[in-house]
């Protein structure tokens, strides 16, 4: 049996109030999967899934102590890659979130901006003409 390859399948993300943060998942579009889980939150995003849990509950599993939420930055961004600049445009425009960077032209040849969710975590919203994206819109990046 051959050692098992690095592989991103969920991000969990610490939230402040569950049931807003659920609602305004579904607003971005993400599709709610696994609705028996009790007390999460449940996304398909691509290759991989989001989960929105509790910032005191996942203190707990991960039996590390709860110091509360920076206001800011959090040193992790997720990324959302589109297909074309006014993708990026319309992911942002739907967010409906606080923009911390309109949408511009990037010094490394492509498109993005940030916004945040409830809870301050950043998403950065790209087009990188130099990563491709597969028809199911799955991230490959170049060797």
């Amino acid at each position: 049996m051959s050692e098992p390859q690095g592989i991103l399948s969920l991000v969990t993300l610490g939230v402040a109030n569950l049931k807003q943060s659920i609602a305004f998942y579904e607003a971005l579009g993400f599709r709610r999967k696994a609705h028996a889980a009790d007390g999460v939150g449940f996304f398909q995003a691509g290759a991989c899934a989001i989960a929105v849990f509790p910032s005191e509950e996942l203190a707990k599993d991960a039996n590390v102590a709860f110091e509360g939420i920076a206001e800011d930055f959090r040193g992790v961004a997720l990324a959302w890659n589109c297909r074309s600049q006014h993708a990026v445009d319309a992911v942002i425009a739907r967010a409906g979130a606080i923009v911390r960077k309109p949408a511009q032209d990037a010094f490394w040849g492509g498109y993005s901006g940030y916004f945040s969710d409830l809870d301050g975590h950043l998403w950065e919203v790209a087009y990188n003409p130099h990563f491709r994206l597969t028809d199911d819109d799955r991230l490959t990046l170049p060797d």
